[in-house]
């Protein structure tokens, strides 16, 4: 990933992102609704990892900048964009009226439900990776400025889908299980971990990287990747140890009621 045409663009609409997002939560937090304050500030650092990883200086060799650069704008920027809940936000702002019930009818539409269905997400996520990585496609994006700015692109959406599909925070159609998650985060964690050894072996087809600055690239894609894994799985946590404490507290109830009232 270079700097290509898009990547200002990008760069600007994180901004201004984080910048709507801010406020949308303090005018939630004037009118007396409850927002946490850890969530401005995580979807504020995601906005910043992935505008340092479209326009900021990444160290390193050209490949190993590269790594850098995608760990932090189609990894470790959507995994906190997703965990801060913008879709919740958004509604919770829209007043009631055609806006916010277009909005929901996207967000519950089929299509919707199959792209945020998290086996597919992976797929598109982690396959793009393998497509990337393991065809001529990297080259061509590199010698082409368009399709190397539609790649920056497709990196960031991709990444966004699968953190939404796995951390299943917003208000979208389907629901998916924890265990269905956590497999699928797995498996992506697996698919990802062994594209980035073969990366520390032999570069992408068409490209000619130092040994020296592919295991650099290979390394940082493989340790960098585990973090931001590591990340979800502590989401998927949180929410299993909820969903637990729930349940138990309505099984409480139940045995608490006088016989007879089940």
């Amino acid at each position: 990933m270079t700097a290509g045409p898009v990547a200002a663009p990008l760069a600007l609409a994180c901004v201004l992102a984080a910048v709507v997002y801010v406020a949308g939560a303090a005018r939630l937090r004037r009118r007396g609704d409850a927002w946490p304050w850890r969530r401005d500030a995580v979807f504020a650092v995601g906005c910043a990892a992935v505008v340092w990883g479209l326009a900021g200086p990444v160290p390193g060799g050209p490949f190993t900048a590269h790594a850098g650069r995608h760990l932090l704008v189609a990894m470790a920027g959507p995994a906190l964009l997703a965990t801060a809940r913008p879709l919740t936000l958004v509604l919770r702002l829209l007043p009631p009226g055609g806006p916010r019930r277009g909005l929901l009818r996207v967000a519950h539409s089929p299509a919707a439900g199959w792209l945020l269905f998290p086996p597919v997400a992976a797929a598109v996520d982690v396959g793009g990776l393998w497509l990337l990585y393991r065809t001529g496609l990297w080259a061509a994006a590199h010698r082409n400025p368009l399709p190397g700015g539609l790649l920056e692109l497709h990196m960031l959406l991709a990444g966004l889908l699968f953190a939404m599909a796995v951390c299943r925070l917003d208000p979208v159609r389907g629901r998916c299980g924890l265990p269905l998650r956590a497999v699928t985060l797995l498996a992506a964690g697996a698919a990802h971990a062994v594209l980035a050894k073969s990366l520390y072996v032999a570069g992408p087809p068409g490209t000619a990287f130092t040994a020296a600055d592919l295991r650099a690239g290979g390394q940082l894609m493989y340790y960098g990747g585990d973090a931001v894994e590591v990340f979800l799985a502590l989401v998927l946590a949180v929410q299993w140890y909820a969903a637990t404490g729930r349940r138990r507290a309505r099984q409480a109830a139940r045995e608490a009621l006088p016989a007879g009232v089940h």
